[in-house]
């Protein structure tokens, strides 16, 4: 991954962030977090 990737791709997630909370209130961050904490859940079971 180059630098410039990884700079567009912190872009355009913290815009994402930054729009859901000013704009949308979709509670996406805690939607993620939830998913991620699933997620963590399964590879745990799979160890």
């Amino acid at each position: 991954m180059t630098n410039a990737l990884a700079i567009g791709l912190v872009t355009f997630i913290a815009a994402f962030f930054a729009l859901d909370f000013f704009v949308l209130d979709l509670d996406a961050p805690l939607f993620l977090a939830r998913k991620f904490y699933d997620m963590l859940e399964w590879l745990a079971f799979w160890r």
